[in-house]
């Protein structure tokens, strides 16, 4: 994964990793990152919202993709700039994924 350029995380130590992340984007000429906000191993109600903090931070737009499991597809959503309105950015961002079948359906909250 580093010789892509990734970037380890080590769970066990809590730290403050969106302004971590936020330091790495104003750090570099050029950062992905990819983040799951809705989980990755089990079913949650609500997404995290580090990622869009990251993104408003550090002034850059988040792009929705999705792995369409029922169409076979992977989806890419036009990039999104962060407003402020962090309720009303995660509802719109939520809305672009309405339509697109996770692996576990029965994990993901629409």
């Amino acid at each position: 994964m580093r010789w892509l350029g990734g970037i380890p995380i080590d769970r066990s130590v809590s730290q403050d990793r969106v302004a971590e992340s936020v330091a790495e984007f104003n750090s570099r000429d050029k950062l992905v990152l990819g983040v799951a906000p809705e989980g990755t191993r089990k079913r949650v109600e609500e997404w995290k919202t580090g990622f869009y903090h990251v993104a408003r931070g550090a002034g850059v737009p988040i792009v929705p993709v999705g792995f369409d499991y029922a169409r076979k597809a992977i989806v890419i959503g036009e990039p999104f700039t962060p407003t402020g309105d962090v309720e009303g950015d995660i509802r719109k961002l939520r809305a672009f994924f309405a339509n697109v079948t996770a692996k576990r359906p029965e994990n993901y909250v629409k």
